[in-house]
């Protein structure tokens, strides 16, 4: 078993290499469309339907492949899959420097998604060595490297952009997901137990997800409500300011809900570890619709931004909080397909989320969009509250 010293050090570690591979991931974000021009897309409607699709590609294939890797790290190890991921996405990144055509872009977002998994491995890894004690603490602090890396990741690619050129950025970002995963290699150590019974049948392996059902849907529930908002929110943020400072307001809007983030994550993650996963995942679905409402009857910047801060000091509850659900049902020698399957979900919710709320805004108006969305989130607590099988505190065994 994991000494308390063992666990808090995987902790600091898995959370630096978080930071170094969120922060890579969202380098190349400020430039993808002009980046796209250079590979010879010249009208503005291409471009943008070029960068939708290369976004969204790496969405595709990680919701399609991460209960595969999973049920490898099941039977293999959570560190080894961990390494894959690392590996795999800074080479593949770092080919991404030497594309001539959108459709080699395409391609290696494609292929990158195929790779991906270090967070969904990294929070699996982590689970498997805290206690379950501190389970929300550790994997809510976990959480704020990755949040820290997607805030500062586009600030420094815009910075290296304009220095190095497109092209130097993605070979930077190859090599820091490399160091990363080099620091996983040489310094976390994983104890695994064998498996005291090979021969499981695959009957009764599928009974294991039973419980972790209410958990997937409620992950996709809650991804799906937290995406609908972001396409249009800089452009609702346009029609209430329309100063001079309206980009720096605009990239305000979209950082202030992730710097809520690290603080809501950790904090809330306590809160789980003192009354229960589900209860804190109530509280926090209902408090982030709420913080919906000032943001859907705002008549100046101002009010946008706290209803934004508020959001994000909720959703830094949530995800934590499905984390440590998943690790508390799950038996041990499935954590790693639960994990797999869990992100999967919250992918789903990537893809379907921003889908939803971009024709709601088209078709309705913006504020239908936060309508809309607290609606989801009001359905999900509910949903959450109803099934109290969550509140379990002993897994389930593999007969």
């Amino acid at each position: 078993m994991a000494t308390p010293l063992h666990w808090k050090k995987s902790l600091w570690i898995l959370w630096g290499a978080n930071f170094a591979i969120t922060c890579g991931m969202n380098l190349v974000l400020p430039f993808l469309p002009l980046y796209i021009g250079e590979l010879g897309v010249h009208d503005l409607g291409a471009v943008v339907r070029w960068t939708g699709w290369i976004v969204a590609a790496q969405f595709i294939t990680s919701f399609l492949t991460q209960p595969l890797w999973g049920a490898i790290a099941d039977r293999r190890g959570r560190k080894i899959m961990l390494l894959r991921a690392g590996f795999g996405m800074a080479i593949v990144t770092a080919l991404m420097g030497i594309v001539t055509s959108p459709w080699q872009l395409l391609s290696l977002r494609l292929l990158n998604g195929f790779f991906s998994g270090f967070i969904s491995m990294a929070v699996s890894l982590q689970a498997s060595l805290t206690p379950r004690e501190h389970s929300g603490k550790s994997l809510g602090t976990l959480q704020t490297g990755a949040i820290a890396g997607s805030l500062i990741g586009p600030l420094i690619g815009g910075l290296l952009a304009s220095f190095l050129g497109y092209n130097h950025v993605f070979f930077f970002t190859g090599a820091l997901m490399l160091c990363a995963s080099i620091i996983v290699m040489v310094f976390i150590k994983e104890e695994r137990k064998p498996a005291s019974d090979k021969k499981v049948k695959q009957k009764t392996q599928w009974r294991l997800f039973r419980p972790l059902l209410p958990v997937f849907g409620a992950s996709l529930i809650t991804q799906i409500g937290m995406m609908s908002i972001e396409p249009i929110v800089t452009v609702y943020a346009k029609t209430l300011y329309m100063g001079k400072h309206l980009a720096f307001f605009a990239g305000l809007i979209v950082a202030i809900t992730g710097i809520a983030n690290l603080f809501g994550a950790p904090t809330l993650g306590r809160l789980g570890d003192r009354i229960g996963q589900r209860m804190t995942l109530v509280i926090a679905l209902t408090m982030a619709a709420v913080a919906f409402l000032p943001q859907a009857f705002a008549t100046n910047i101002t009010t946008l931004l706290v209803g934004r801060f508020l959001l994000g000091l909720f959703i830094g509850g949530m995800i934590p909080s499905l984390n440590a659900l998943v690790m508390k049902l799950a038996p041990s020698e499935i954590q790693g397909t639960a994990y797999g399957f869990n992100t999967s979900s919250l992918f789903l919710g990537n893809l379907i989320g921003p889908l939803l709320g971009s024709h709601l805004a088209a078709a309705y108006g913006f504020t239908s969009v936060f309508y809309v969305t607290m609606s989801i989130l009001l359905v999900c607590a509910g949903f959450v509250y109803s099934n109290r099988s969550l509140d379990a505190t002993t897994r389930p065994k593999a007969a």
